[in-house]
């Protein structure tokens, strides 16, 4: 396929996920992604992971999942020559994305204002918890921070076992797809000139997707409230019980809750006075779903699934990870990619790419996640240094 970002070079700073997986998806795109990390243990993600012994050897699964196709050189710096390599390659770049708390990169002499004297056309992207202004701007945030803070937990769970931390850090990965999509919008602005300075704000790139709870509040004023699996526009709409597991069914439609109950064989609800409209269902909701899984019992979940769908009723079955990357719909379509015997892990991995097609390919990266430091001589000489001098920055412990 096409790689749009073919000829964009992108220096990525960033540790752990928010400002990895952003750098993971312009990789997927065709750039060029330099992974800058220190000397001493690089990302901390390479410590992090279910597989204790690649932790161990700076290839942590948690590194693994967003640093395919990426480049690793490491530098120090706050050392001077250190800090002279990384001008010299913030001069060959088109992008730099950092996570470091507000205020870092200017107290190393190497903030925003400064590079520009090095590359007056560098966009440069800043993640973190809470941007680069306001009262909690240097307070540190992790994942966990931001979707206690942001209202999403009090919206996730029950209402008796709320306030609920959703499964995976959607924090992190909302933010990184927010630098990303930023980036990307930056790049193909025909009318930029000079550098450009994007703030990424995880606490309010999660806000910003929180669209019906927010708007409920601040247009209807109704304040949102964790429902557990149920849906606050319709019913019947969230998880009900088969007889073997458990079916998730989206009846948001008059005609698609008239069609639930022809297919169960209660055509009686349809002019029941609890549920005859969308008003009624929502306050008898409850009550609609208990007679419906009572019907329910009689099949399996995939008997349940292929009934709906035949009737024009949306509805899937509730799977764990294994079975949902089992599934042919996403085992077929190449959103899982293969690296044969990876270097620092010594076996084949499988990592995810990314969401979408290019007419009709997913994009995918050429060469595995780097081992720390991987690329430092490769990297260091298309900067013009020779065998001795790289030599000489590592005995320095510059690089």
């Amino acid at each position: 396929m096409s790689k749009p970002l073919r000829n964009i070079r992108v220096l990525d700073l960033t540790n752990v996920l928010a400002g990895p997986f952003a750098c993971h998806q312009l990789a997927h795109m065709g750039a060029d992604v330099i992974k800058v990390e220190t000397r001493n243990g690089g990302d901390l993600a390479r410590q992090l992971g279910a597989d204790p012994d690649l932790n161990k050897r700076y290839m942590g699964v948690s590194f693994l999942a967003q640093n395919p196709g990426k480049r690793s050189i490491t530098i120090d710096f706050k050392h001077p020559t250190g800090k002279e390599v990384f001008r010299k390659l913030v001069q060959t770049a088109d992008v730099l994305v950092e996570n470091f708390r507000p205020g870092v990169m200017e107290r190393l002499g190497l903030g925003y204002d400064e590079l520009l004297n090095e590359n007056a056309n560098l966009i440069y992207c800043a993640i973190s918890g809470f941007g680069q202004e306001g009262p909690l701007r240097d307070l540190p945030a992790y994942d966990q921070i931001i979707q206690g803070m942001s209202g999403v937990m009090s919206i996730t769970g029950a209402p008796e076992n709320a306030p609920y931390r959703v499964g995976y850090p959607m924090a992190d990965t909302i933010g990184g797809i927010t630098a990303a999509f930023a980036i990307a919008a930056a790049l193909a602005d025909p009318q930029r000139e000079g550098g450009t300075f994007i703030d990424v704000s995880m606490l309010e790139a999660v806000m910003s997707t929180m669209g019906w709870a927010v708007s409920n509040h601040l247009i209807a004023g109704r304040e949102p409230k964790p429902m557990g699996n149920e849906n606050v526009t319709a019913s019947p709409s969230g998880t009900f019980r088969t007889s073997d597991g458990l079916l998730n069914i989206a009846a948001n439609k008059q005609e698609q809750f008239e069609a639930v109950c022809r297919v169960v064989c209660r055509p009686d609800l349809i002019d029941d006075a609890r549920f005859n409209d969308r008003q009624s269902r929502l306050q008898h909701r409850f009550e609609l779903k208990g007679v419906l899984e009572d019907a329910m019992a009689s099949k399996s979940t995939d008997e349940w699934w292929r009934l709906f769908n035949q009737a024009g009723v949306p509805a899937g079955p509730v799977y764990s990870v294994p079975q949902a990357l089992e599934h042919p719909q996403v085992a077929d379509r190449g959103m899982v990619g293969t690296f044969a015997d990876a270097p620092g892990v010594g076996r084949d991995i499988r990592l995810v790419r990314t969401g979408f097609k290019v007419n009709g390919q997913a994009p995918r990266v050429d060469s595995p996640p780097p081992t720390l430091g991987q690329h430092s001589d490769e990297i260091l000489s298309s900067l013009g240094y020779s065998e001795q001098e790289i030599e000489a920055l590592k005995l320095e412990k510059a690089i």
